[in-house]
C-alpha cells in the first residue's frame, strides 16, 4: 500500500485465494486512527483481521500465516457510516443542483419522478449509490427507501445493497404520492423473514417514517401504530423530515407516549424547540444530521443542529440525503459541519470576552464513524477499529500529493483527503476497493444500466 509497493495485485490475489472465513490479513506500519476512546491514535502500528473481524491492534503484531499488507505511509481509519440517504434516486443525481427549497424537491422528485419507478429502477439507483459510497469510504449505508410501491420494489432495493457487499440498512417506507400497493408497513414482516432472519449478516432492517402528516398524510407519520410495528418486529425506526414547530410538538407527544429512545433516529432536527431537544436528550434518542442538505435546500433554519444536539448530550451521526441536489461523499459532510459550526461559534463570541466553543476535526470524524454506527444501531458491530468489531476499514494514502507530509492523521482524513486517496476499503474483512479501484464492477455495463434507467424515468409521464 505504500508508495513503493508494487505487490498490490499479488496481495489481493493471495487474499482471494483463501476462503473468507479462514483469511488472515495483517496491515503493518500504519498510522491507525481507531476512533476507540480507549485506544486513540497509534503510530507505526499493525492491525490484524481474521475472517470478518478485527482481532488485534498494536505495534509489531505476529504475522503467523497472515497475508501481510505493508501499510507504511497510510492512515487506517474506520469506514464512514451514512445514517440517511435516499439511494433509489441516484440515477437522477445533480439533476437539480440549485434546488430552491424543500417544496421544489418534493414536487419534482417525490410527486414526479418517483411515481414511474419500476423495481429495476429501484435496483439500479440503489446499487449506484452503494458502489459510490464504497468508493468514497462509506462502509455502512442506511438507505431510507421511501419509494416502496410494491413488494418487488422493496426486494429490488434490498438486493442491490446485498449485491454490492456494503453493510446496508434497509429502512422501508411507502411512497409519498402516486399509485402503490399499500403493502407497507405490513410487508416489513415478509421482508424480515426473507432477507433479515440472521443477526450475523451485513444487512439490517429498520422502519422508515415521517415526523408529521404535513407532506404525505397521516399514514406515513410516526406514532403509536408504527411504533408498535417496529417493536413487534424488534427493529429500529428512522424518522425523516424532523423540523420546525410541528415536529417539535410531535416529539413532545412521542416522549409522553414512550415512543422515543436509542432505537429511534430523528433526521435533520432543524429548527426544533428547546423543549423538544430536552425530551430527545432525556430519552437517549439518536439524531442524524444532514449538513449540506439543511444548508443547500434551506430546511427550516438551514443550520445543522449540532450545537443543539451536543447541548443535551446527543452526539449525532451524519448523512448524505438526496443526490438529486447534493454531494455523494462523507468528506464534504464533515468539512461542511466543521466549517459551519466553527463559523457560528466565532461569530457568536465576536466582540465579547467569551471564548468560542468550537467543535474539532476529531468530533466530526467521530460523528462520521462511531456515532453514525450508534445512530444506526450498529455501534457494537462497526464504527471503530476495536478488536472484536467487524473489519470495516479504510486505507488512506497519506503520502499522496495532496496529503504529504503526514502531520496530524485525523486532520489529514477530515480536511485533506478524498476518494482518490482511499487505496483500500474492507467491509467485514472483504476487500471492496483495492489499489484505488472498486472491485467486481463492470463499469461499462453499469453505465449502460444507469443511463437506460435514467432515460426511462425522465421520459415516462408521472403517474
Amino acid at each position: 500500500m505504500n508508495a513503493n509497493d508494487t505487490t498490490d495485485a499479488a496481495v489481493l490475489d493471495q487474499l482471494r485465494r483463501r476462503p473468507a472465513a479462514e483469511r488472515r490479513i495483517l496491515f503493518t506500519g500504519a498510522t491507525i486512527v481507531t476512533m476507540d476512546p480507549g485506544l486513540g491514535v497509534l503510530h507505526n502500528a499493525d492491525l490484524l483481521v481474521e475472517g470478518d473481524t478485527i482481532t488485534a491492534v498494536g505495534p509489531r503484531l505476529d504475522a503467523g500465516d497472515a497475508v501481510v499488507v505493508d501499510a507504511t505511509g497510510t492512515v487506517l481509519s474506520p469506514g464512514f457510516v451514512d445514517t440517511h440517504r435516499h439511494a433509489w434516486e441516484t440515477q437522477l443525481r445533480r439533476i437539480m443542483p440549485d434546488v430552491d427549497d424543500l417544496g421544489a424537491y418534493v414536487m419534482s422528485t417525490l410527486a414526479g419522478y418517483a411515481t414511474v419507478y419500476r423495481p429495476q429502477d429501484m435496483y439500479t439507483g440503489t446499487k449506484l449509490a452503494a458502489l459510490t459510497a464504497l468508493d468514497s469510504g462509506i462502509t455502512t449505508l442506511l438507505d431510507f427507501s421511501h419509494n416502496s410501491r410494491t413488494p418487488e420494489h422493496s426486494d429490488a432495493a434490498v438486493e442491490a445493497l446485498r449485491d454490492t457487499g456494503i453493510r446496508g440498512v434497509h429502512a422501508s417506507m411507502g411512497p409519498h404520492f402516486g399509485d402503490w400497493d399499500k403493502q407497507w408497513p405490513g410487508d416489513l414482516t415478509r421482508l424480515k423473514e426473507r432477507y433479515f432472519s440472521s443477526d450475523d449478516q451485513l444487512l439490517t432492517l429498520r422502519l422508515a417514517t415521517l415526523a408529521t402528516d404535513e407532506i404525505a398524510g397521516p399514514a406515513l407519520a410516526y406514532g403509536p401504530e408504527l411504533a408498535r410495528v417496529a417493536k413487534d418486529l424488534d427493529i429500529g425506526v428512522s424518522v425523516d423530515a424532523v423540523f420546525g414547530t410541528a415536529s417539535s410538538e410531535a416529539i413532545l407527544r412521542w416522549a409522553g407516549d414512550g415512543l422515543l429512545g436509542p432505537d429511534v433516529t430523528l433526521i435533520h432536527a432543524t429548527g426544533l424547540t428547546c423543549e423538544a431537544w430536552k425530551a430527545m436528550g432525556e430519552t437517549g434518542t439518536t439524531v442524524a444530521l444532514a449538513p449540506t442538505s439543511d444548508a443547500q435546500i434551506g430546511l427550516e433554519t438551514a443550520i445543522p443542529a449540532v450545537d443543539e444536539a451536543l447541548s443535551v448530550g446527543i452526539r449525532p451521526g451524519l448523512s448524505i440525503d438526496v443526490e438529486v441536489a447534493l454531494v455523494s461523499d462523507m468528506f464534504t459532510q464533515m468539512r461542511s459541519l466543521h466549517a459551519i459550526q466553527r463559523m457560528r461559534a466565532v461569530n457568536a463570541a465576536h466582540g465579547t470576552d467569551r471564548q468560542p466553543r468550537r467543535i474539532t476535526t476529531h468530533d466530526v470524524l467521530d460523528f462520521a464513524t462511531l456515532q453514525g454506527a450508534r445512530t444506526n444501531g450498529l455501534d457494537a458491530v462497526t464504527g471503530s477499529l476495536t478488536p472484536g468489531k467487524k473489519a470495516d476499514l479504510l486505507v488512506v494514502r497519506a503520502e499522496d500529493l495532496n496529503n504529504m507530509p503526514l502531520n496530524d492523521p485525523i486532520g489529514t482524513v477530515v480536511l485533506g483527503s478524498d476518494a482518490r486517496n482511499i487505496s483500500a476499503v474492507l467491509v467485514g474483512g472483504e476487500p471492496r476497493k483495492w489499489n484505488g479501484h472498486v472491485l467486481d464492477v463492470d463499469l461499462p455495463a453499469l453505465r449502460r444500466e444507469v443511463h437506460a434507467s435514467r432515460e426511462y424515468v425522465l421520459n415516462t409521464p408521472a403517474a
